[in-house]
């Protein structure tokens, strides 16, 4: 079976999360992605040009991973759909270990990196974004409070998402903990 150019593209980024998760951005080395990956590292450079192109593309690829787990149909209760969205983000599965721990370091690493800045904002308002259009839903399903700002509580829970996972992947938290937390805090929230 011959490799197409989006199958081999996606094996490269799909080993670059993996290496990223592992090794951290700064032990992202292109001998060992390409290793990792089973390709040269001139076709990592064809394909992605450079290091922080890379690193973007590898950011935009966690993103579309996590919509492959967070994505399923929606219940008929949107209040539970919120709540559905935000929990699958907490899952003991190696493919939400990987890309969360990945999504961590790319997150850090933007702190003193001003090419990821931007992509990770823009990631990020997407989550915030399709997490504030569930409320909202929610809302004129009279399942939240009216008095509930979507924008404003999809941030803050999208942020806990996060924390949680740190602490649950870092191991200064179960994951039964971590779930419980977060339902209380959408309880809170939401109500």
């Amino acid at each position: 079976m011959e490799v197409t150019v989006p199958d081999r593209r996606n094996s490269i980024l799909d080993a670059a999360v993996r290496v990223i998760a592992r090794a951290g951005v700064r032990g992202l080395r292109v001998e060992e992605l390409a290793a990792e990956a089973g390709v040269s590292m001139a076709l990592i450079y064809y394909h992605f040009g450079d290091r922080a192109g890379l690193l973007r593309r590898t950011l935009e690829h966690i993103n579309d991973r996590a919509a492959s787990y967070t994505r399923k149909p929606a219940g008929p209760d949107p209040r539970r759909e919120v709540e559905r969205l935000l929990l699958l983000e907490l899952q003991d599965t190696d493919e939400v270990r990987v890309n969360s721990t990945a999504w961590g370091e790319l997150r850090a690493t933007a702190v003193f990196d001003d090419d990821l800045r931007e992509p990770l904002a823009a990631s990020t308002k997407v989550w915030v974004d399709e997490i504030a259009a569930a409320i909202t839903r929610a809302q004129r399903a009279g399942s939240v409070s009216g008095n509930v700002r979507p924008a404003e509580a999809a941030d803050l829970l999208t942020a806990l998402v996060e924390g949680l996972s740190d602490r649950w992947l870092s191991g200064s938290m179960t994951l039964a903990r971590a779930r419980r937390l977060l339902r209380g805090a959408i309880a809170a929230e939401l109500d």
